[in-house]
């Protein structure tokens, strides 16, 4: 069966760090493209990062750019998201996904999703 996990969110204070895991079962993560996407309340899906099969390519959102950064390890079949100063706005589930297709911040251009984490940023 093939299955993405996200872990990794809760709760945090502004300025906190966290590190979102996204782990993959019944297949290989190495020929897919990774994004992470978030969704708030009342708001569109917003892709935050993606990387490349090899890990050479990355891409950020403005809204993220020098504060997440995304990795992956091919061999433990696993991608994480760090986010560091995180902000009340960062408030979201986060999902990943893998896409065979291309590097990218579209979310159709993704083919499995997991089930999202609940990142709250809140004093």
């Amino acid at each position: 069966q093939v299955q993405l996990v996200e872990s990794g969110g809760g709760l945090v204070q502004p300025g906190g760090s966290l590190r979102l895991s996204c782990a993959a079962s019944g297949f290989t993560l190495d020929y897919y493209a990774i994004g992470w996407f978030r969704q708030a309340p009342g708001k569109d899906r917003e892709g935050v990062s993606c990387i490349s099969s090899s890990g050479g390519t990355a891409y950020y959102a403005d809204s993220v750019k020098g504060r997440f950064t995304i990795s992956r390890d091919n061999a433990k079949n696993t991608v994480y998201l760090q986010m560091n100063s995180l902000k009340p706005e960062d408030t979201a589930v986060y999902y990943c996904a893998a896409g065979a297709k291309a590097t990218s911040l579209y979310a159709s251009l993704y083919d499995y999703w997991g089930q999202g984490t609940q990142v709250t940023v809140s004093s």
